[in-house]
């Protein structure tokens, strides 16, 4: 007699901490944090947002448009994006439309038709990174709980990632029957999936109150304004995050879980159920064991269940992700050791990508596998582990060098970039210069000024005075003394040393001993 074993279903929830100066949301499954979001109330959310905007110059070259939207940097517009368009595609997860269409544009049409102090409406797909602005599309686009409205397109669709033959044609069926103007496409959302026809025409009156509020401001704001904000962080996760997948969110402030309950029963008695105020005297991350899991997730090096090991590194072109096997030895071969620690490998990477927020292009140095089958299955693995990502993926076969390219979207800064800032030491470099290395540098400057003052006949000799950071003068007195002694001997001069205990490390300032007047100067004197 043979017993049949059920996978267990995971058990998914949504904690969200509201009480401080921060909102944080955490998605854990089985105890295990698979996705974090931070949104700090004093700081616009601009990703989603949409901007009467002013045309500001047109660069023919790069194919792009800057627009000013009223904020420090002009945005970006690609001139394919400038004209709204049918052929569209939805990024379903995230409710952005993005357009498909990427061929070289008649840059005599759009000086015509957008000559600089033209007012344009503009949405933003993605926020300023580092120091690029953000960049915009023509393209509007307003997502609801189950469908995102187009206006100004005729497009009508069902997103691609609903694969049931029979729910796509029941829902194509709703959206005929629904009373959309020509002025408006529609697409239906993933979580639109065994919606009755009752909460697509909710949705669609909510969305059309959007718009036309969204018309009013276009009309009485000038531009450059702001016409349309996207909701707070809260409000996004009822409207994008609870699914039918979810069994509970937890938040911590009774006024945003009354809010947020009031939301969730607009989509149904269950959503609004499973809403639960959190009242424990531990903070609510700390509860649910989350601050623990953040702080091993931002390490450089993340250290996986077998013994193996990531490191990433951040830089402005790339992300680099290096897989190392440790401690991990497998019970088999070797080839077989090395499969199964790039096979864990690939999943933490797709869980640390989302939990970072991180993108653009990905290089994941994987350690090296013989077989053709093995590469195949780990490449699988990844492609499998991607699809829970709300954000655009595309991944590359693994390449004969054993690196697997691929490049995520990426909207905003990263959450390393929100929550950390460059060290004052290093400036981000992750290294300063060493004593030694200053003390050469130091040496070399104090050789040519006494050289230049003994050429120049100063029967005195050079008085100079060197102020350097405590380390620095620690070794110039123990171990490079003889030196300094010997080169005051040889220039007939006088070296005074001080040391300044907020000095840079690597700064240091050579001064006239007599005058004060400054010789020579290196480095930022303060740190910071």
């Amino acid at each position: 007699m043979f017993e049949i074993f059920k996978k267990k279903t995971p058990k998914v929830e949504i904690v969200v901490n509201a009480e401080s100066l921060e909102t944080r949301v955490a998605v854990i499954e089985n105890g295990k944090l698979e996705e974090f979001l931070v949104e700090h109330p004093t700081e616009e959310r601009l990703v989603g947002s949409i901007f009467k905007g002013r045309i500001q110059n047109l660069e023919h070259d790069l194919q792009a448009a800057f627009v000013d939207i009223g904020l420090k940097k002009n945005a970006f517009l690609h001139y394919w994006d400038m004209i709204p368009d049918d052929d569209s595609r939805l990024d379903d997860d995230n409710g952005r439309v993005r357009n498909s269409r990427r061929r070289r544009v008649n840059n005599d049409q759009i000086s015509k038709r957008f000559p600089p102090g033209k007012e344009i409406v503009v949405q933003v797909t993605k926020g300023p990174i580092g120091t690029k602005g953000p960049r915009v599309t023509a393209n509007l686009s307003l997502p609801g709980r189950y469908l995102v409205m187009m206006p100004g397109t005729g497009l009508r669709g069902v997103s691609r990632k609903i694969s049931d033959g029979k729910e796509r044609q029941r829902l194509k069926k709703i959206l005929d029957r629904l009373p959309i103007p020509d002025s408006a496409g529609l697409i239906v959302r993933t979580v639109g999936s065994g919606a009755s026809k009752r909460a697509f025409m909710r949705d669609m009156r909510n969305l059309w109150e959007s718009w036309n509020t969204l018309e009013s401001n276009i009309k009485e704001l000038r531009a450059p304004a702001c016409v349309y904000h996207e909701p707070d962080l809260t409000e996004r996760v009822v409207r994008d995050w609870l699914t039918e997948d979810i069994d509970r969110v937890t938040i911590d402030d009774h006024e945003t879980y009354l809010a947020v309950r009031a939301v969730a029963g607009k989509i149904s008695r269950r959503a609004r159920g499973i809403i639960s105020n959190y009242e424990g005297h531990m903070s609510i991350f700390e509860h649910y064991g989350i601050e623990r899991q953040l702080s091993e997730a931002f390490r450089r090096k993340v250290y996986l269940k077998s013994g193996g090991y990531l490191v990433f590194d951040e830089t402005e072109a790339l992300i680099a992700i290096d897989v190392n096997t440790g401690r991990h030895r497998g019970k088999g071969s070797q080839e077989d050791a090395i499969v199964e620690v790039n096979l864990e490998a690939v999943e933490e990477v797709a869980r640390q990508l989302r939990l970072r927020n991180i993108g653009g292009l990905v290089v994941l140095d994987l350690i090296d596998m013989k077989m053709r089958k093995h590469q195949n299955h780990v490449y699988k693995t990844m492609k499998n582990a991607l699809r829970r990502d709300r954000s655009r993926t595309n991944v590359l076969t693994i390449s004969e060098l054993g690196l697997m390219e691929m490049t995520r979207q990426r909207q905003e800064e990263s959450l390393l970039s929100q929550m950390y800032q460059d060290c004052p030491y290093c400036r981000g470099k992750g290294m300063v210069k060493s004593p030694l290395a200053l003390s050469v540098e130091i040496q070399r400057q104090l050789a040519a000024l006494m050289r230049k003052n003994k050429q120049q006949g100063d029967g005195n000799g050079a008085d100079l005075q060197i102020v350097v950071a405590p380390s620095v003068l620690d070794r110039l007195r123990t171990e490079d003394e003889e030196f300094l002694v010997e080169m005051q001997r040889r220039y007939t001069g006088r070296l005074t040393f001080k040391s300044e205990l907020n000095r840079h490390p690597e700064s240091f300032c050579i001064a006239d001993g007599r005058s004060g007047k400054i010789m020579y100067s290196i480095g930022d004197s303060k740190i910071g």
